[in-house]
């Protein structure tokens, strides 16, 4: 099966220059005036781990957002689909809002069935939603139970994972979802999370390239940047993401040719 790679970034100018499938964040698309023209398909995030880690809470408002995603659809172009405004389930997260891992996923459940009843013909995907594997299964049961069949949906996504991938438990996760015939998208998913489960994947994205950058420039100042490039960090760079790109797409090529040194 063929798992599409969104190389994520946080430069919305990309869009127009880039020519590979971006993921971008609609709190980075929301400062522009005038929105670059796609030349490439792309995915948006909702930007809610920032947003909740910030306020506890969504102050985005529905009504705002879908107002924003038909503007990224219609002036944009070549949007596959948009995140709803979901609930992370990851400690700190919890520790922000003060609530439980359920009352997230049923506020997630709850904010996906009110995008699509405000605007059907924007592409929101449904999310999942959880800590342990039980309870992305829960989190799927309640889909079925407001009417959403996820087996008919092009793509579901998996949230909470991305700080814990090289795990079993991420493993079970996705392989249990996908069992149930879900096509799965991976948020934040690294060189060694596709190693060990894009068999379980339709999609990922990852920026793992531009916290790569920033370490490399803080630990090894003389080998910050390629050798094209005269910028003191690529954290930012086109260059470098497109380089770095050449291993999440090898990964899903031939994993068992990956090195340990890949799996940044």
């Amino acid at each position: 099966m063929s798992v599409q790679f969104f190389l994520g970034s946080h430069r919305p100018n990309w869009l127009a220059t880039a020519g590979v499938p971006l993921f971008v964040s609609h709190r980075t698309l929301r400062e522009y005036r005038t929105l670059p023209r796609a030349i490439a398909p792309w995915a948006l995030d909702s930007g809610g781990f920032t947003e909740i880690n910030l306020h506890g809470e969504w102050r985005t408002t529905p009504g705002e957002y879908v107002a924003a995603v038909r503007r990224y659809r219609d002036e944009i172009g070549l949007l596959e689909w948009a995140s709803p405004q979901d609930w992370m389930n990851e400690p700190i997260v919890l520790k922000r809002t003060g609530l439980t891992v359920q009352q997230h996923q049923l506020l997630t459940v709850e904010n996906y069935l009110r995008l699509r009843n405000m605007d059907a013909d924007l592409p929101f995907v449904p999310v999942l939603q959880g800590w342990e594997p039980d309870d992305y299964l829960r989190c799927a049961d309640i889909y079925e139970a407001a009417g959403v069949d996820l087996t008919a949906e092009k793509v579901v996504g998996v949230g909470t994972v991305c700080r814990r991938q090289d795990t079993s438990t991420a493993d079970l996760i996705f392989t249990r979802l996908a069992a149930r015939g879900i096509s799965l998208h991976g948020f934040g998913i690294k060189v060694d999370g596709l190693r060990r489960y894009a068999h379980a994947l339709v999609s990922a994205d990852s920026m793992a390239w531009s916290a790569e950058a920033r370490w490399i420039a803080a630990k090894r100042p003389e080998g910050a940047r390629l050798p094209t490039c005269g910028k003191k960090t690529c954290a930012n760079c086109l260059h470098y993401a497109l380089a770095w790109r050449s291993r999440p797409l090898a990964a899903l090529a031939s994993p068992q040719q990956l090195t340990l040194e890949m799996s940044a």
